[in-house]
């Protein structure tokens, strides 16, 4: 947990910059590799297609590259999502940020959920992996186990949503994940953070990361939010 932020620009180093709509092209891409630069923003999160362009854009700062996989629904094959994260991984993502098998969450069978995440850890190398609930399709207890599954996998992170199914990041899903989760494994908040006022309930609910598309306006203060993630 990052504790307390007093102002927008205090957001910078916790957002990971966004772009993930099926139809973004190369110069968006481009514009929100500027922007992460300007403001010195954690990492710049883009499809996998868009992640060796992403890196070469983000050469010589610190800014991070970070890919999802089997995005957004998670239901891809442990295997496809392995060789997926693996592609990444050699075209210079620092990050993984996967969807967990939903299916399997909500059978409770977790030694097999706690396997797929494994095998994209392994895939992932010395990458951060993230793994994404989609709490708002998920209960409580199913909100526990499966942080308790990516923790057992090995993953660097818990992640609320995708912003593309169900609703977005909760305060109360944040709180549940940091009280569930050891300190060693992070926190982040994504899916629907538009506003400053958002984004500080969720770090000092617990969020140590931010993913949004709205990351130019949270630090400036603007709260002029685009459609999106």
């Amino acid at each position: 947990m990052q504790g307390t932020i007093t102002a927008p620009g205090d957001l910078a180093p916790l957002i990971d910059h966004t772009l993930l709509k099926a139809d973004a092209t190369e110069s968006e891409i481009a514009r929100l590799c500027e922007e992460a630069k300007l403001h010195r923003f954690k990492a710049v999160c883009v499809n996998p297609v868009f992640v060796k362009r992403t890196r070469e854009w983000l050469e010589g700062t610190q800014v991070l590259s970070a890919s999802v996989i089997g995005f957004p629904l998670g239901a891809s094959l442990s295997k496809v999502k392995a060789l997926e994260t693996e592609q990444a991984v050699a075209d210079g993502a620092s990050e993984i940020d996967m969807v967990i098998r939903l299916d399997l969450v909500k059978i409770a069978s977790w030694k097999a959920a706690e396997q797929d995440v494994r095998e994209v850890v392994r895939a992932a190398g010395n990458a951060v992996v993230k793994v994404i609930l989609e709490t708002g399709l998920l209960k409580p207890e199913e909100i526990v186990n499966a942080c308790r599954a990516s923790e057992a996998a090995g993953a660097g992170f818990v992640k609320t949503a995708t912003g593309f199914l169900g609703r977005g990041a909760t305060i109360e899903d944040v709180k549940l994940m940091r009280q569930t989760c050891s300190s060693h494994v992070k926190i982040k908040a994504s899916g629907g953070i538009k506003t400053f006022a958002q984004a500080q309930a969720m770090v000092a609910a617990g969020a140590d990361r931010l993913g949004t598309s709205s990351g130019v306006a949270l630090v400036t203060g603007s709260d002029v939010s685009p459609s999106g993630y």
